[in-house]
C-alpha cells in the first residue's frame, strides 16, 4: 500500500528518503495455490513477539509453581499477580461481574499490542505498523461484539436495525460495520506515524543529531503512544461489548 505513494516509497523516490526504511519488505516467496505471497517483516516481528510472550509466560508458570512450593512470592510473581489484579479491575470497572468472562482475552490482547507497538525499541518494526495486523484484531473483536449481541439481544438486534424510525437502517448498518474500520484504522495511523517520523529521523540526519535524543522520542513515540493505543484498543473492545450486552 504504502509503495504506491508517488515520491515517497520505491526506486523512484527522492533521494533524501533512500535512508528512511519505514515500509514493509518481502523478505521470502511462498507459492500458495498458484499465487505468490512473501513472507514479510510483519510475520517475522509477529513470531518474534510471539515468541517472546510465550517464554514470558513459561517463566513466570515456573516461577508460580516455585514460590507455592516455597510458601514465598518471588519478584516476578508478584509483578504478574500485580498485573492480573490491575487487569481483572479494569475489565470489572465497565463489564462489573461478566468481567470473568472476557478477561482473559483483554490480557492476551494488551499484551500482544502493547508489545507490537513498543517493538520499534528493540529495533523491529511494530507489526501494529501494518494494516493486515489492526484489522484482524479489529475483526476479532468485532466477531465478539456481535456474537454478545445476538447472544443478549437476540431478536432485538435486528429490530434496533429500525429505531428511532425504518430510514435509520442504512445508517445503522454502516454504524456496525464501521467499528473495525475506525479501531483498526485508529490504531494502524497512529503507530504507522510513530514508526515514519522515527524512520525519517535515523535516515535524514547526520549522526551526531542522533546522539541521546532518539532515546527521547522513542520514549514518546513508542512507549508512552503505544500505551495509550493499547489502552484505547482494549477500552473500546470492552465498552462495545458492555454496549451490547445491555444490563446483563
Amino acid at each position: 500500500m504504502l509503495s504506491s505513494i508517488p515520491g515517497v516509497i520505491g526506486h523512484e523516490g527522492p533521494v533524501v528518503l533512500k535512508d528512511a526504511d519505514f515500509y514493509i519488505h518481502q523478505l521470502y516467496p511462498i507459492n500458495f495455490f498458484g499465487h505468490t505471497v512473501y513472507i514479510t517483516t510483519t510475520h517475522v516481528c509477529t513470531i518474534i513477539i510471539m515468541a517472546a510472550l510465550m517464554i514470558f509466560t513459561l517463566v513466570a508458570r515456573h516461577s508460580f509453581m516455585k514460590a507455592e512450593r516455597e510458601h514465598k512470592m518471588t519478584t516476578l510473581s508478584t509483578i504478574v499477580e500485580l498485573g492480573v489484579d490491575t487487569l481483572n479491575k479494569f475489565v470489572a470497572g465497565t463489564l462489573g461481574k461478566a468481567a470473568g468472562k472476557y478477561a482473559n482475552y483483554i490480557g492476551v490482547l494488551a499484551l500482544y499490542i502493547f508489545f507490537s507497538n513498543t517493538a520499534g525499541i528493540f529495533g523491529l518494526r511494530p507489526p501494529t505498523a501494518d494494516y493486515g495486523t489492526t484489522l484482524c484484531l479489529a475483526l476479532i473483536t468485532f466477531v465478539m461484539i456481535e456474537y454478545a449481541d445476538i447472544r443478549y439481544n437476540k431478536f432485538g438486534m435486528i429490530k434496533s436495525l429500525f429505531e428511532p424510525v425504518f430510514f435509520f437502517f442504512p445508517m445503522n448498518v454502516i454504524s456496525i460495520f464501521s467499528t473495525p474500520l475506525s479501531m483498526s484504522l485508529r490504531l494502524f495511523g497512529n503507530i504507522l506515524g510513530g514508526t515514519v517520523l522515527m524512520a525519517l529521523y535515523y535516515g535524514m540526519l547526520p549522526w551526531f543529531a542522533k546522539l541521546g535524543v532518539p532515546a527521547a522520542l522513542h520514549v514518546y513515540f513508542d512507549v508512552f503512544s503505544g500505551a495509550i493505543q493499547t489502552y484505547v484498543f482494549c477500552m473500546l473492545t470492552i465498552t462495545f461489548i458492555k454496549d451490547k450486552r445491555g444490563d446483563n
